[in-house]
């Protein structure tokens, strides 16, 4: 493996690098984006009955803040469950874009790395091909193993630029679509919660209204008498 790595040139080092890097990166998403990890199940049905009997202190919210990126989303709704549904949805949409941007964290790296692995293959290829013109020059066409050098050069460079790039981009694509899954689960949980938090304000309206006409005509009447 060595010889085959000295035989692709100096371009292997950063191919070589990049793919342990990548490597890196897609274990640790594979960790942290793991379903139990993002959407801890029943979750949002537990918030939601916590809203709804209103047992909620500043603790428990808390607790669910750090639980996980749902738990931070509902922990937001929750700060301001007292405000209108307009503010509550507001403060929603800010703490969710800060959880999407951690839940994508590296995968723009990621994405370059997929994208900078052909063009390492492709300047490892010219630069074998450079090599060989060169000794034609100096040696001429007799020589077959000089020649065998530089095309070997550009060969190896140019897969090992697609062994990075191949995998980088499968994985980054995947990712990012686990991604895109999750943020619509928890845009589902938060908006669930969201209806429950203005339950109880629509029922508090409605009561109001019906307690309405019997309390003016008790007022009027006092004012008669």
């Amino acid at each position: 493996m060595l010889e085959f790595l000295k035989a692709g040139g100096w371009v292997m080092l950063p191919i070589v690098v990049l793919s342990i890097v990548a490597l890196a990166i897609i274990v640790e998403r594979f960790w942290t984006l793991r379903r139990k990890a993002v959407l801890p199940p029943g979750l949002g049905r537990d918030v939601r009955e916590w809203a709804a009997t209103r047992q909620l202190d500043p603790a428990h919210i808390e607790a669910l803040r750090e639980n996980s990126p749902l738990g931070e989303l509902l922990a937001a709704a929750l700060d301001v469950r007292d405000r209108p549904r307009e503010q509550i949805k507001e403060r929603v949409e800010d703490v969710g874009r800060h959880v999407v941007h951690r839940m994508e964290r590296f995968m723009n790296m990621l994405g370059s790395i997929a994208s900078v692995g052909p063009l390492l293959g492709l300047l490892g290829t010219v630069m074998g091909m450079i090599r060989m013109f060169l000794e034609i020059l100096e040696k001429g066409i007799g020589d077959a193993n000089q020649l065998a050098g530089g095309i070997g050069q550009a060969l190896i460079s140019t897969a090992g630029g697609l062994c990075l790039a191949i995998p980088a981009l499968l994985f980054h694509r995947y990712l990012r679509g686990r991604i895109a899954d999750y943020v619509v689960e928890m845009e589902q949980q938060a908006m669930a919660l969201l209806d429950t938090l203005s339950e109880p304000n629509r029922q508090a309206n409605a009561s109001d209204v019906a307690v309405a006409p019997a309390v003016v005509p008790a007022a009027v009447r006092g004012v008669q008498s």
